[in-house]
């Protein structure tokens, strides 16, 4: 049985974007290096008039830099990146990646859809991770300027690619707006029965520091229930009350607060890797998270119409960055608006199946303001 995963989008996007002048928006292009066989990548600078950028690259669908004021006004980078091409083919624990086909984890790389078994690439490990080992991180898309200040990505994954079925069309459109909102609007069309759950793996640091921490950041989830791991760093279909928990950031709390507790779903996930069941109608464009610096003044609010957003601290992240930087556990943030883990395998879960004749349609938005 096809499941529904068309759903729809509220929230209307503004004018703004690129690599111009200070005082002048829209969309600067270059080159940004060549893959080994032979294809150009291609660095777009989305500007506004206020002089904050976002610089996307098609290696990935990646966000590579992303500049915001502070309360003085004074700009810096918010989110991790590396220096090269061939960093974020060789270094890359997706940076400001776009992660699919498929978000997380799809237990032992199987799962069964309208009856039939479907088994994916593992790259020799027991699970299917961010959809294989050439996952869609690490492709090369097609570019576009939109007009104003958008650039439209598109790729088209072949049927069989990673072993999921139906040949799929993503187009992920980025617009940076002149109230300094990144916004990420997906489309999707398959020939076949298949499942589909893409997100944005930016690492957020709103210090302007990348050589600092953010266990000082506080962060708020409008949710009221996680996902639990087993041991095995499977979800394991339940959705748990953050309630007398490390997980509960119902009011804002430091994100260091209590990230080295004692509890075993820490241990799990050496820190925060978990998701979060968004309050609210999945489809609808609502809040899901509000994370703020205090030292700055920057802060940054998600809205989306995903149904989950996973919340990840950079724990297994020991390299060198952007500018030689040593970026460390817990050098970045991650909100991930998704579904949830093994979602195929999981009827408890929200359906990820997307049929032929359906349009997957999912918004984010990355609002950025200052306090203080």
């Amino acid at each position: 049985m096809i499941g529904r995963r068309a759903v729809l989008m509220s929230g209307a996007a503004l004018a703004g974007c690129a690599g111009l002048p200070l005082g002048h928006s829209g969309v600067a292009r270059r080159p940004f290096g060549t893959l080994p066989d032979g294809q150009a990548v291609e660095a777009f600078t989305l500007s506004n008039r206020s002089g904050a950028s976002c610089e996307i690259i098609t290696y990935g669908a990646s966000v590579t830099s992303l500049r915001m004021p502070d309360r003085q006004g004074r700009l810096a980078e918010v989110v991790l990146g590396l220096d090269t091409l061939e960093d974020y083919r060789l270094r890359n624990r997706n940076f400001g990646a776009t992660v699919g086909r498929y978000a997380g984890r799809i237990g032992e790389g199987r799962f069964v859809l309208d009856g039939q078994e479907v088994r994916l690439e593992t790259g020799g490990g027991r699970h299917s991770s961010h959809g294989g080992p050439v996952g869609f991180a690490r492709r090369n898309w097609s570019a576009r300027p939109t007009g104003g200040s958008a650039v439209e990505l598109t790729l088209i994954s072949a049927d069989g690619d990673q072993g999921f079925p139906g040949e799929l069309t993503l187009r992920l459109l980025y617009r940076l707006t002149s109230d300094n909102r990144l916004t990420l609007d997906f489309t999707a069309t398959t020939t076949r029965p298949t499942v589909l759950n893409p997100t944005h793996h930016s690492y957020f640091n709103l210090s302007g520091e990348p050589a600092a921490l953010v266990l000082d950041h506080a962060l708020q989830l409008h949710a009221d229930a996680f996902t639990p791991y087993d041991a095995g760093k499977m979800a394991t279909g339940e959705f748990r009350p953050v309630a007398g928990t490390p997980f509960d950031f119902r009011s804002p709390k430091p994100i260091g607060r209590d990230i080295d507790l004692p509890d075993e779903q820490l241990r799990i996930g050496a820190g925060y890797d978990h998701a979060f069941l968004i309050r609210g109608e999945a489809g609808r464009l609502r809040p899901a998270a509000r994370l703020s610096h205090p030292a700055s003044g920057r802060a940054l609010e998600l809205w989306t119409t995903e149904p989950g957003v996973q919340v990840y601290t950079a724990n297994a992240v020991d390299q060198p960055g952007r500018g030689g930087v040593a970026y460390t556990p817990r050098c970045g943030v991650c909100l991930e608006p998704q579904h949830f883990q093994d979602s195929p395998n999981r009827p408890e879960f929200p359906s990820t199946v997307l049929g032929p004749g359906e349009v997957f349609r999912s918004r984010s938005e990355y609002r950025f303001t200052t306090f203080g």
